[in-house]
């Protein structure tokens, strides 16, 4: 048999939906699994992008323009406008999910054996974007005892090297739910500048930051205009994960030109999803406040909740609709597999992500998993009341010390 490439052999599986085979043949024994594991928003999407979809009378589904459909990238950059972002519809290029844009922009500015330096623990998925455009992903490690802040900018400088090539950034920041501060992007600005780094920011969760803390784009930090690399998503903002529809965003004309032969090459992004996306630009400032107050209300439970169980912390997140939490396990993979293999609680179960999997540093993360707070609040309660009686009982089992 002839052998599978290194890429493929060395692309790494989602840890996020590593455990769904176990999942999966719980639900076949009759067990209801609350999936905690996965950002997938319960919030309905907005009626005008079924409605532009069902509507849609022309009768070739063609190509769009590689770059995206103009009038939806001119929708988007006055929407961007209305958040306090001022660029032109000509530094944006539509992709196929955000997940497109981050590939095309490693693609298009880093060389093989390029290194990124990242804050850990991040969204898993850049580990399998960096080993596609052949770099190196270097950790910097955040920690739960200060809410997963930007570690000190030294310990960045530690790690630049000949191969360093850029800095990514999650804000607000999946997996953590933490906020990076107007300060923490100056100092990361400061650093790139000095070292002559390109600054990538995913910005998907934009919309939800809680507590009066607001929102700081890369591309309002000034002389970053050659730098900055903006990776967004309509998933989560109006909860059309399945539509796959991404921006990669910059002031920088060579990065745009570059990543456009990227796209040029798949040809188009989804035609009927552009059309939903457009068509949600028009949404009102009632959806978005409907939505942030019930994530608002779901963090709020949630991460209360988990706090009172005996031997877990989770520090409180300031955006996002994600949360890590510190578990009484020794390896909360192991705990994350019992729930479903073995455990339930009067028929049902929780789903975790457990958390080593978001984490570049061997050992880093062992007893943490992390939830998605994207359920109901009635599921949410159920959900924590299963979590804190299967802890009572793995605790027991294992011989854990609380």
């Amino acid at each position: 048999m002839p052998e599978l490439s290194l890429r493929g052999s060395e692309m790494p599986a989602s840890p996020i939906r590593k455990l769904v085979p176990y999942a999966e043949e719980a639900k076949r024994r009759g067990i209801k699994v609350y999936h905690l594991n996965i950002g997938q928003p319960d919030i309905k999407t907005p009626e005008a992008a079924f409605d532009a979809i069902k509507n849609f009378d022309v009768k070739t589904a063609e190509y769009t323009h590689s770059a995206g459909i103009e009038s939806y990238r001119k929708g988007l950059a006055g929407y961007y406008k209305s958040v306090g972002i001022d660029i032109s519809f000509e530094d944006i290029l539509i992709t196929t999910g955000g997940s497109e844009a981050i590939i095309f922009a490693f693609m298009a500015t880093l060389n093989p054996g390029d290194e990124v330096i990242i804050p850990e623990p991040f969204y898993t998925n850049y580990n399998g974007f960096a080993v596609q455009a052949g770099v190196k992903i270097i950790p910097v490690t955040s920690y739960i005892e200060t809410g997963f802040a930007l570690p000190p900018i030294d310990e960045f400088e530690k790690l630049i090297g000949p191969k360093t090539k850029a800095v990514l950034v999650c804000n607000p920041n999946n997996p953590t739910g933490y906020l990076y501060s107007e300060e923490e992007l100056r100092q990361l600005r400061d650093l790139v500048l000095k070292h002559n780094l390109f600054l990538f920011a995913d910005e998907v969760y934009r919309e939800f930051c809680y507590d009066g803390n607001k929102h700081y784009s890369v591309l309002n930090l000034k002389g970053l205009e050659n730098h900055a690399v903006l990776f967004d998503s309509v998933s989560k903002r109006y909860s059309e994960c399945g539509i796959r529809i991404g921006a990669l965003i910059s002031r920088n004309k060579k990065i745009i030109d570059a990543a456009l032969k990227y796209g040029q090459a798949r040809l188009s992004p989804p035609l009927f999803g552009q059309i939903a996306a457009e068509a949600s630009l028009s949404v009102g400032a009632d959806y978005f406040k409907e939505v942030y107050d019930e994530y608002l209300e779901r963090r709020n439970y949630m991460i209360t909740a988990v706090n009172k169980i005996e031997g877990v912390y989770a520090p409180m997140p300031k955006g996002a609709f994600y949360g890590i939490l510190s578990l009484p396990v020794e390896s909360a993979e192991d705990f994350c597999v019992w729930l479903l293999k073995e455990f339930n609680y009067e028929g049902e179960t929780v789903m975790l992500a457990p958390a080593e999997g978001f984490y570049s540093t061997p050992g880093a993360g062992k007893n943490q998993a992390r939830i998605a707070y994207v359920l109901k609040i009635e599921d949410l309660k159920r959900s924590a009341k299963i979590l804190e009686e299967a802890l009572k009982v793995y605790v027991k089992k294992t011989g854990t010390q609380l």
